[in-house]
C-alpha cells in the first residue's frame, strides 16, 4: 500500500484559521491554500478600504501562508477569487496582476461572485501551488 505524506502548513505571518480546517495542506508535492480574507494577522482586524486594498491584504496573506510551505506565489498553479461585488473585478485583477507579475506561467484562474463572504468582506481568494 502506498503511503501518502499530508501536512498541516501554519503561520503566525497569515490569519489564524478562524473553524475547523488548516491554512494549507501540503501532499504529494502540491499546497492546497484555504481562502484568505483581508485580515491583518498583527492585529486580527479586517482591513478597511476598497475591494483593491482588501486584495491587497489577502495577497500579502496568500504569500505568507506559500513561504510557511516553502513555496511562493511564483508557483500557484490555480486560484480563485471570489468577490462580493463583480463591479470590483477590474480593481482586484489589477492587485491580482501585480500579485503574479514574476510568474513565469500565470495560474489558470476562476472569479466569481458571491452573495456574501466570511466577516462580509469584499474579497477572498484560494490558491493551489507546486510545493
Amino acid at each position: 500500500m502506498e503511503e501518502y505524506m499530508i501536512e498541516k502548513i501554519e503561520t503566525k505571518a497569515a490569519p489564524a484559521a478562524i473553524g475547523p480546517y488548516s491554512q494549507a495542506v501540503k501532499a504529494n508535492g502540491m499546497v492546497f491554500a484555504s481562502g484568505q480574507i483581508p485580515i491583518d494577522p498583527a492585529t486580527g482586524s479586517i482591513i478597511e478600504g476598497s475591494a483593491a486594498d482588501q486584495a491587497k491584504q489577502v495577497f500579502r496573506n496568500i504569500s505568507a501562508v506559500l513561504a510557511a510551505a516553502g513555496t511562493d506565489i511564483t508557483k500557484v498553479v490555480k486560484a480563485t477569487v471570489f468577490l462580493k461585488d463583480m463591479g470590483d473585478f477590474g480593481s482586484v485583477n489589477e492587485v491580482y496582476s501585480e500579485a503574479f507579475k514574476d510568474a513565469p506561467v500565470l495560474p489558470a484562474r476562476s472569479a466569481v461572485a458571491v452573495k456574501t463572504l466570511p466577516k462580509d468582506v469584499q474579497v477572498e481568494v484560494e490558491v493551489i501551488a507546486l510545493a
